[in-house]
């Protein structure tokens, strides 16, 4: 299989294999009119196997999001087919808007316009915690 270089973009590596569609998904990818290749289980010296997905544009790219749901990702970013900038990501303290709370008593579920906003509780375990209610929220990659 041969995958061509991106000239001007970014690269998202060292997904955890077969979850970066969840990536994907959560960005957003699907409504750009770019290119995005994915590229799942590819061998990985580091990881075993890994997933990678290469979108040739420029976005903002919403680090919290990538950060809760796989907080060992890579962004690299590329122009002019040379990279410029690699940024290594991590778990965010706090979250907002990128998952809905669950508990159906919070009064984020009666208040349609109040943001989600989770905090980080326990970052081992890599756990939120609603800011209202307190719920926990740990829907995320995890690591094996």
């Amino acid at each position: 299989m041969k995958i061509d270089s991106i000239k001007n973009g970014i690269v998202l590596d060292h997904i955890k294999a077969g979850n970066s569609m969840k990536i994907y998904n959560a960005l957003g990818l699907a409504n750009m009119e770019c290119s995005v290749a994915v590229l799942q289980r590819v061998p990985s010296k580091k990881m075993g196997k890994k997933d990678i997905l290469k979108i040739a544009d420029y976005f903002d790219i919403d680090f919290d999001v990538i950060g809760y749901m796989d907080p060992d990702v890579s962004v690299v970013i590329i122009r002019d087919g040379e990279i410029v900038e690699k940024k290594k990501v991590e778990l965010p303290e706090k979250i907002t808007n990128v998952v809905k709370c669950i508990n159906p008593r919070c009064i984020t579920s009666i208040e349609q316009e109040l943001d989600h906003v989770f905090v980080l509780s326990d970052r081992e375990e890599r756990v939120y915690r609603c800011q209202y209610c307190e719920a926990k929220q740990s829907k995320y990659i995890k690591r094996k």
